[in-house]
């Protein structure tokens, strides 16, 4: 289905984002990963991907803190992929903390990573989009971006502000055959939530497996875990001719917990 396009996803070495890479190789998508992680093991998930789906797979280590290296970055997708076509934010850090014991330094990391390197890859992919008439993106944002939880306030704040860039770029790109959307995740079983389930587990005394259906009981109605391939298969459909039309929209996959 979109056998020939290019696609840069950020935080694509391990969880949701590298979901998406395999599940956009698979439709055909010529791949550059971004994320940080052990040098070899990131090759080895690249040479896979590639040898599974018979696609060019790059990767990329650009800090996404570091806006030269972003614009860097996406000049070097178009150059070894062809174009930027479609785009997909995915970097994400997490630390929670009650505001008044919120470590500064934390909070400008998560703006950083979680919202402001958005603000940058889409500066510099939208004109790859404009020249070719079609473009793809996809912003990984959370059911943090529609409602809060305490202890939260940078992810919160960096979220709700991701889905508000969803909108604007949406708007300013309605009618050039580009679409922006975000994709908001309930709870969803990867390393960025592995402490939190740990701390819950310590909490209540239990196990690890309990400490996660706690979790999933206090906010999510289904009891279910979202997953990572779930998710792939949600931005795949986003970068669908079917999903021409939808753009600007914060679409919750999150097992009902926004239906509360």
């Amino acid at each position: 289905m979109l056998k020939g396009k290019s696609a840069l996803i950020t935080g694509s070495t391990s969880g949701i984002g590298l979901g998406i890479a395999q599940a956009l190789a698979a439709q055909g998508c010529g791949i550059m990963m971004n994320g940080f992680g052990d040098a070899a093991a990131i090759e080895r998930k690249r040479a896979e991907m590639a040898q599974t789906h018979g696609v060019a797979v790059c990767y990329n280590g650009a800090d996404m803190s570091v806006p030269a290296e972003i614009g860097s970055l996406v000049a070097d997708t178009a150059a070894r992929l062809g174009g930027v076509d479609i785009l997909v934010n995915c970097a994400g850090i997490q630390h929670t903390a009650a505001v008044e014991e919120f470590p500064p330094e934390k909070w400008d990391a998560i703006i950083a990573i979680n919202l402001s390197s958005s603000f940058h890859t889409i500066h510099h992919a939208l004109p790859y989009m404009k020249a070719a008439g079609w473009g793809r993106i996809v912003n990984i944002a959370s059911v943090h971006g529609l409602v809060a939880s305490a202890q939260k306030a940078a992810y919160v704040t960096a979220k709700h502000g991701l889905v508000g860039l969803t909108k604007v770029v949406a708007l300013e790109t309605a009618g050039l055959g580009i679409t922006c959307n975000a994709i908001c995740p309930g709870w969803t079983r990867t390393e960025l939530i592995e402490p939190q389930i740990a701390a819950r587990a310590q909490a209540l005394g239990v196990e690890l497996e309990e400490g996660g259906r706690d979790l999933l009981a206090e906010k999510q109605p289904s009891r279910q875990f979202v997953t990572i391939e779930q998710l792939g298969q949600v931005a795949v459909f986003l970068c669908s001719d079917a999903a021409s039309q939808i753009t600007g929209s914060p679409i919750p996959v999150d097992g009902g917990w926004t239906a509360q």
